[in-house]
């Protein structure tokens, strides 16, 4: 029986004087590894890959890879998925305090004399087997509907954006823990080791009236080894600063600086015993791998004409959603596992009217073109696909009130996301709120629930899959309930 991934990687981080100061605890490791990997392969799994903290998931993935889309600042559920008919009669009225629950608001609306009701302006219809309601800004989700996994009932106890975001992404607000993607990398490795396993882009928006900050606080690794953490590419210009070589230096004269810094670097880790060393290494031979691999996969001029016009014009324009969404199909056939996408300016604080449309435009034909071209490429089965904000947005208007426009405040007590593919119920639509899409009257869904779904459909019990720090088995949904949501999943 080989080695336990896990015992592996503690050796290849352990340095002589830290293994003669640990002595007998690296052979009760082994005995311990030796009883993990047994476990591990009685669980009858799906095979991990290189890299990976496990041989095998606890059990057969549906999923293979991730295709996380979020929508930086909180998409407006009623505006687009949550229909909410009887709001029409409510127009301009207060918000009625039973609905409301003396629940927490933002400091942008708190201090309004009241709270008036704005219902929807746009118009929406039932689409598909499942019936599924949808605004008219939204008409190729429309055609779509029986492939995706509605959730309306998400919430979550964060209220502003940073914290919010942070969440959804790592499943605690506070920063400095991994985020889902490094957890994926960090579980299942990799399968293609001339790219990164966890890719970020960060999609440029057509309107940019309020955008939100993103920073790489949101794709680190946290307590998980460095390498585990994403990989952002430009979306213009070279994906990667300086991933080629300067003027007047070839491939080989880089080839020998890297195999010298490799071996000061090893010096410097023989004498401190920083893991981070070794990631340092690691990234080096990455970046080196990288300048062959990443200009062939962004290369889009072999793409087919039909491949555009499924996705719309936009996709052709470096740094469009289209764009990206194309790009993170093309990671997939080369084998990336975990590919997060933010597109920003969902924070209708005001201009709904305005704002929503163009938002709606920059990802909804690109959202269908990616779900056919995983169909048509043989990837949807196996491709988890997820689409959602950190929040939803308020009934009520924030600031001027009118029935051809309005604004709407943070609001984290319900909003929708959805799934497709990997493994998600196509045609499914789960969980419900009030009429005034202010509470969950049915079936909620945590952060933490939703997260517990996630792993499972990856292959992971999200109780099991820990990592040891601090004195604590962490875990991506932290300690309190969690549960996977069967009625999620095939």
């Amino acid at each position: 029986m080989g080695v336990h991934p896990l015992l592996e990687e503690y050796i290849r981080y352990e340095t002589r004087r830290q293994f003669f100061a640990r002595g007998m605890n690296v052979v009760g490791a082994a005995a311990l590894a030796t009883l993990l990997n047994r476990d591990a392969v009685r669980a009858g799994g799906t095979k991990t890959g290189i890299g990976a903290a496990l041989p095998e998931t606890h059990h057969p993935a549906k999923a293979k890879h991730v295709i996380y889309l979020h929508m930086v600042g909180g998409p407006s559920q009623m505006d687009l998925f949550d229909y909410k008919p009887k709001m029409i009669d409510y127009y301009d009225k207060d918000l009625p305090d039973s609905v409301r629950q003396g629940q927490r608001l933002t400091t942008m609306t708190s201090g309004q004399a009241r709270f008036p009701i704005a219902p929807s302006k746009f118009k929406f219809a039932r689409y598909g087997k499942c019936g599924m309601w949808v605004c008219e800004l939204l008409p190729w989700k429309a055609k779509m509907v029986d492939d995706l996994c509605f959730i309306r009932s998400m919430h979550t106890e964060a209220i502003n954006h940073e914290p919010a975001i942070t969440y959804i992404q790592t499943g605690n607000q506070v920063t400095g823990r991994p985020c889902l993607g490094a957890w994926i990398s960090y579980g299942l490795g990799s399968l293609n080791q001339n790219l990164p396993t966890f890719v970020v882009l960060v999609a440029k928006s057509s309107n940019t009236e309020q955008v939100q900050a993103i920073s790489a606080r949101l794709w680190q690794s946290g307590y998980l080894p460095g390498e585990h953490a994403g990989v952002s590419f430009r979306t213009s210009g070279d994906p990667i600063l300086y991933i080629n070589n300067p003027p007047g230096v070839t491939t080989e004269v880089r080839r020998q600086t890297l195999d010298g810094l490799k071996k000061l670097n090893e010096i410097t880790y023989q004498t401190l015993g920083d893991p981070e060393t070794h990631t340092r290494i690691q990234q080096y031979e990455m970046s080196f791998r990288m300048q062959a691999s990443v200009p062939e996969l962004t290369d889009l001029s072999k793409e087919p004409e039909a491949t555009f016009k499924l996705y719309g014009d936009d996709a052709k324009k470096p740094g469009t959603f289209a764009n990206t969404v194309l790009l993170a199909r093309r990671m997939v056939e080369r084998g990336v596992r975990f590919i997060q996408i933010y597109h920003n300016n969902w924070d209708t604080h005001a201009n709904v009217a305005g704002r929503l449309p163009d938002q709606c435009r920059d990802v909804d034909q690109a959202c269908y073109g990616l779900i056919q071209d995983l169909k048509h490429k043989g990837l949807y089965d196996s491709t988890l696909v997820i689409w959602g904000g950190e929040f939803g947005r308020t009934i009520y208007s924030q600031g001027g009130l009118s029935k051809t426009n309005y604004g709407r405040d943070h609001h984290p007590r319900c909003f929708t996301m959805w799934m497709a593919g990997g493994g998600a119920r196509p045609g499914q639509i789960y969980g419900e709120t009030d009429d005034f899409s202010y509470n969950i009257i049915k079936d909620p869904v945590h952060i933490r629930d939703f997260h517990a779904t996630v792993l499972h459909l990856l292959g992971f019990d999200h109780e099991r899959f820990t990592v040891r720090y601090q004195g604590l088995d962490q875990r991506l949904t932290g300690v309190e309930p969690a549960r996977v949501i069967r009625e999620l999943i095939v």
